[in-house]
């Protein structure tokens, strides 16, 4: 029985229920008396009662409002927007270049960090984090130490600018082993082998 629905359960689960049946077959073999009800003594209505308490312990955390905005058509896909990433791109380069990696990335990426940030009318960071990492916490204080230096960004066109007079951009830092980046935006091709 378990087998069959092993592959929905997570595993910490599935040990707990392979820790019961054996239990359960222990007490039988050996006719000791169960302290479950007697509805629950068969494999199929033990993990049936298993598998509703797990559930009934978990709890879904309803989404919060918030205010949107919506992005501005000309924001979308435009080459407005490209010039921009490419004008803030250049500033992060140009305010770190101790940090920059000169040259082809390796093969293999020591990290790559995505960093959401928001920047105002007149080109100052309001707000910035980490979108996506994998959990090098050296280079995603790198990645926001980098962009924090390089403010205030070039001012953005007007016509990308949200209802707030921001936007939002994404970049992502690429890591090679020795801490140097570069930025997707401006990366060179990655090596093709691991030498």
């Amino acid at each position: 029985m378990l087998s069959r629905i092993s592959t929905l359960l997570p595993r910490r689960v599935i040990q707990r229920l392979q820790r019961i049946e054996r239990f359960a077959a222990t007490a039988r073999a050996s006719a000791l008396p169960l302290s479950l009800p007697l509805s629950l003594r068969t494999p199929r209505a033990l993990l049936a009662a298993l598998g509703i308490a797990t559930l009934a312990g978990c709890t879904i955390t309803p989404l919060m409002p918030h205010e949107t905005v919506n992005t501005p058509v000309a924001a979308i896909n435009s080459a407005a927007l490209d010039q921009y990433r490419d004008a803030v791109a250049r500033r992060i380069t140009e305010r770190n270049p101790s940090y920059v990696l000169q040259g082809k990335p390796q093969a293999m990426l020591r990290s790559l960090v995505v960093v959401s940030f928001t920047v105002d009318r007149n080109g100052r960071i309001v707000e910035s984090s980490i979108y996506r990492t994998n959990g090098d916490d050296e280079a995603e204080s790198t990645a926001l130490a980098t962009l924090r230096r390089s403010a205030p960004l070039p001012i953005p066109p007007g016509k990308l600018l949200n209802g707030r007079g921001q936007l939002e951009l994404f970049e992502d830092w690429l890591f090679n082993d020795n801490g140097k980046f570069q930025l997707r935006e401006l990366a060179a091709p990655q090596a093709e082998t691991l030498d």
